[in-house]
């Protein structure tokens, strides 16, 4: 008795610890998470593996070159407040869908409202996603996007089915009777199965990062639906009791991957010989991989509702955090785009500025270098594409058709291809013309900055005019950024000039980054000249062509 008591005693003192143990890691992690509320999180973030949910959809989403242009995965860097890797991967995906619906909006909106009305829930709910925070995690998206292949031919699959029956009934027949025959056929056996199970190690590969994470998503997912967060469809729900089907399979997996991450365990080895000799671990992942194929649909549903629950929280984080935002308005008319007080979120103290446009009239901006008119179309698009895809613009009003969004920022030379700056750029804009259709049921939103700048004057002042007028014409929203003032001219009612100017300090030029309306004026640039001690003819000569110049363009 004394003996027993001693055990009893120990075994509680474990478990005390334990839980004490858990207790204050969770602890931990709470206080964490309560701690970067409102604000981005700093991370190495492996772009490769996010995108892999991306990767796999058939939808219609931005360009790869408008992603580029926009700097779309700093942006995503600075919204991702997520806790799991689905929820990473799902608002990943989002961020570059081109338009999306008002009925999507309004369930997402909802959503964003329900998971984020408790706070102690919503922290709760954080550090359950945080249980999907493995990078294997990433690799769930590979189970549902397509069938699975059989690991093993029918009838190698017919026997791994049989095998533990036959090896337990060879051991009995030998513990009953000593039989040369049967002993034979077991030892065999033993060596079939050894081939078998180390063939299967191979075969899984693929899987041993995705399937323990699925019993994961399940467990995580039937708490978030207890708690009363996953979305409450039929559908979401059948999906949950079709996966909650494969726990048993998962369970085993899952074990023995936390078995096998220490191959130097005694239990180690005695586990991979009791495997062995039943082919219990090829056995189990035959149930998981057919199970899988069988409920493809509700796994790819249970992970998306998971990842929804995710990204709702960390769009209210993000709403949070942000300087001032607002929810946008999306138009049924289709013609005209207000943002009040708009401002580019990965700036800081970036300067707001607000428009009003249609679609009958372009715009088409001025200004030196680095006076905000790049920042300001970059912006607009930014804001266009956070608006349509997590509801949210980082402006005090926003109101719009939905857009398809096309850009033509970032080019430069391609020496792979042989291909100039000019050739790049007029290859960019050539798709954004194939896109650019009168009648498309969804508005298109076209950015350029420096339309053309890769060619000679005339030609570049002519094949742009050309270019926005057609623009123009097809229905389109036209931001497009410039330094040639013959465009203004040439273009006449079509578009509306604004610019943004700067003045001359004490020996440099300062920038107020304000958008005004009309033609650049200012007189700061060859005062710079003068200032760094240019010689005075080049000066003078600089002048009069100035003063020509501002009469031809009425500029004074």
């Amino acid at each position: 008795m004394p003996a027993l008591l001693l055990v009893i005693i120990i075994v509680v003192v474990i478990l005390l610890v334990l839980g004490l143990s858990t207790g204050g890691s969770q602890n931990k992690k709470l206080a964490k998470i309560r701690e970067r509320w409102g604000k981005p999180i700093v991370a190495n973030r492996r772009f490769n593996l996010i995108s892999a949910y991306l990767d796999n959809c058939d939808d219609n989403y931005i360009s790869n070159n408008t992603a580029a242009d926009l700097d779309l995965d700093d942006l995503f860097e600075y919204l991702d407040r997520t806790n799991s890797r689905p929820g990473q991967q799902y608002l990943y995906k989002q961020l570059h869908m081109s338009a999306v619906s008002e009925t999507y909006l309004d369930k997402l909106e909802q959503q964003i409202a329900h998971v984020n009305r408790d706070k102690e829930l919503r922290e709760l709910a954080e550090l359950k996603l945080s249980d999907l925070n493995n990078s294997n995690a990433y690799y769930l998206p590979g189970l549902f996007s397509k069938l699975q292949q059989p690991l093993f031919n029918p009838l190698l699959k017919a026997y791994i089915s049989m095998a533990p029956f036959l090896t337990v009934g060879f051991i009995i027949s030998l513990i009953i009777r000593l039989n040369q025959y049967s002993f034979v056929l077991l030892l065999i056996m033993v060596i079939a199965n050894v081939g078998i199970h180390f063939l299967n190690k191979m075969k899984t590969l693929g899987y041993t990062p995705s399937l323990p994470q699925l019993l994961i998503l399940y467990k995580v997912g039937d708490w978030l639906a207890e708690k009363k967060l996953l979305e409450n469809t039929d559908d979401v729900k059948n999906s949950l009791n079709h996966v909650a089907k494969l726990k048993r399979s998962l369970s085993f997996i899952n074990l023995q991957s936390k078995i096998d991450s220490d191959p130097t365990d005694v239990s180690f080895l005695i586990t991979e010989w009791f495997k062995i000799l039943l082919l219990l671990e090829p056995f189990m992942f035959i149930i998981s991989i057919d199970r899988v194929n069988k409920y493809l649909a509700d796994i790819k549903t249970l992970y998306e509702a998971v990842a929804r629950v995710d990204m709702a929280i960390a769009i209210q984080s993000v709403r949070e955090g942000a300087l001032y935002y607002c929810k946008p308005k999306f138009t049924t008319d289709r013609d005209n785009i207000l943002i009040k007080d708009l401002y580019h979120p990965l700036i800081d103290n970036c300067v707001p500025n607000s428009i009003s446009i249609d679609n009958k009239q372009g715009v088409l901006i001025t200004g030196s270098n680095m006076s905000g008119k790049t920042t300001f179309i970059r912006a607009a698009a930014i804001n266009a594409i956070v608006a349509q895809t997590i509801n949210t613009s980082f402006a005090r009003g926003y109101s719009s058709p939905p857009l398809q969004i096309h850009t033509s920022i970032n080019m430069s030379d391609d020496l792979g291809e042989s291909k100039s700056y000019f050739q790049a750029e007029a290859l960019s804009i050539k798709t954004i013309i194939d896109d650019v259709k009168s009648g498309h049921p969804i508005n298109s939103l076209v950015i350029i900055d420096e339309i053309f700048r890769g060619t000679n004057t005339i030609e570049r002042v002519a094949a742009a005019k050309a270019v926005l007028s057609y623009f123009i014409k097809n229905k389109g929203f036209v931001f497009v950024s410039t330094h040639d003032l013959e465009l203004a001219e040439l273009l006449g009612e079509d578009y509306k000039v604004f610019s943004f100017e700067e003045i001359m300090g004490d020996d440099q030029l300062i920038f107020d980054y304000k958008i005004k309306e009309g033609l650049l004026k200012n007189k700061n640039g060859i005062a710079v000249l003068q200032r760094l001690g240019y010689p005075e003819t080049i000066i003078d000569e600089a002048n009069k062509l100035s003063i020509q110049l501002r009469a031809k363009y009425d500029l004074n």
